[in-house]
């Protein structure tokens, strides 16, 4: 019988405790957990009897009473450590392309709960693409609380909403363990964004969140950028594709207040937050006084030449940058003018700068080229999506082929037809694996996501 203290014993023979089910569709199509648990101050169990039947569904069940199948498989896939294994992070992405996989779902991520609470040897779990829902989150949060080794979580993808994300951030008020949480793509909205930052103001322990993807609004980024300037223990934070309206570039202002105050933060992704001129000007004029962020992306924004004329000031003094993405932008051959002078001349940190898709001709291509050899450091560049020519070619074929360049180092790779020179894409960059992952070889190589090797931030399990 429950008392409302610790759990009720489970053993094979007994059918597991109900999971939180979701309550009808609201307006935007996700389900949301039971108001009960919104309402209990803690995560603790829920008895069922307190709460209507039609809120509660068993997880799903095979044959005879065994586990559905992809439950079954996290069960072969974890099996009874012996003495020989060391500790694991256990892969169950749903996402697989080589052998056929059934998704989880919250149900049976409450199997995945009962083993893994007390398991000292799975130190990471990454169900990334799953379908986990705000049922899974509950359980996920469970598994935070009581999980004393977890130091690395991946959720990415999981339709998780705004209920779910505000238990897991509260599950994480308490947590000392947990180093790496990755939301990625889960739609928590404000409510979750501002869950998230007001636990910033309480763990003091997590090194790197990602929040990319998640839906986030001004509200949550104002939020985030005000904690940052007293929380001491993240070191890597992604705030990619806020939800913002205007054209004001609030989020620059409030982030940029935030790095001349911040001095731990070392790992910052702003894609999508619709920066232009004025937003990179707040960033630059911030990094004059920051003294710890090594990688900032910016990619996928609307960053102009000018803006690069602030960029190439900044770099002039600033000695703790060391990698750059300005993907998907509109420099031009004006703005890599403007950076080729400062690496030739000036900065002696940088050693990765990305600059793929940003309308770049030969004249600017070359000029990068150029700040090669004069810079001994600067050792990674990414220009692939630009504009092309002859002596473009040429001089990148000529890079690689004294070593400079090396091979890995950069996403093209010359080759000769009828006496000429051309470039080919190849599968390298600073996160190229983000999102997801290769058929064959290797998924965390570093030619593929080199930024995540020349700047190392929390658990990269």
């Amino acid at each position: 019988m429950w008392t409302g203290g610790e759990e009720a014993p489970w053993t094979e023979s007994q059918s597991p405790p109900p999971a939180p089910a979701a309550t009808p569709a609201s307006a935007d199509g996700r389900g949301k957990l039971q108001g009960v648990l919104r309402r209990r101050g803690e995560l603790g169990p829920v008895p069922p009897s307190r709460l209507r039947p039609e809120l509660w569904g068993a997880p799903k069940r095979g044959r005879k009473g065994s586990p559905s199948p992809s439950s079954g498989a996290a069960l072969r896939a974890i099996g009874c450590p012996d003495g020989r294994l060391e500790r694991i992070t256990l892969n169950i992405a749903g996402n697989s392309r080589l052998t056929p996989v059934e998704r989880v779902t919250g149900e049976d991520f409450w199997i995945l709960y009962r083993i893994l609470k007390k398991n000292p040897y799975i130190t990471g779990l990454d169900v990334r693409y799953n379908l986990l829902s705000d049922v899974g989150a509950y359980y996920a949060a469970r598994l935070l609380q009581k999980q004393p080794y977890l130091i690395y979580l991946n959720l990415m993808f999981n339709d998780i909403g705004p209920e779910g994300g505000e238990l897991i951030a509260k599950a994480l008020h308490k947590n000392k363990i947990l180093k790496h949480l990755k939301m990625t793509g889960n739609k928590i909205e404000n409510k979750g964004g501002m869950c998230f930052a007001a636990m910033l103001q309480i763990n003091s322990s997590l090194e790197k969140l990602d929040l990319g993807d998640c839906d986030l609004g001004m509200q949550s980024v104002i939020a985030f950028a005000t904690v940052l300037t007293q929380n001491q223990t993240i070191k890597g934070i992604n705030l990619n594709r806020p939800l913002l309206y205007g054209e004001q570039e609030e989020s620059t202002v409030h982030l940029g207040h935030m790095l001349k105050e911040n001095h731990c933060l070392v790992e910052l992704h702003m894609c999508k937050h619709q920066i232009k001129t004025d937003g990179i000007r707040q960033l630059c004029d911030a990094l004059y006084l920051n003294r710890s962020l090594s990688y900032l992306d910016v990619s996928c924004n609307k960053i102009t030449h000018d803006g690069m004329v602030y960029l190439a000031d900044v770099l002039k003094s600033n000695t703790t940058l060391e990698v750059i993405d300005l993907s998907f932008n509109r420099i031009e051959n004006a703005g890599a003018n403007y950076l080729s002078e400062t690496l030739a001349s000036h900065n002696r940190s940088l050693k990765a700068l990305s600059v793929v898709s940003n309308n770049i001709e030969g004249e600017g291509l070359v000029a990068l080229s150029q700040s090669m050899k004069t810079n001994p450091t600067f050792s990674n560049i990414y220009i692939w999506g630009n504009k092309f020519d002859e002596a473009t070619c040429v001089a990148y074929s000529d890079l690689i082929q004294t070593g400079r360049l090396k091979p890995d180092n950069t996403d093209v790779e010359p080759f000769v037809v009828d006496g000429r020179v051309y470039l080919a894409e190849v599968s390298n960059g600073l996160k190229k694996h983000y999102y997801w992952t290769p058929t064959y070889g290797g998924a965390c190589s570093d030619s593929s996501n080199a930024g995540f090797t020349l700047v190392p931030v929390g658990q990269h399990l």
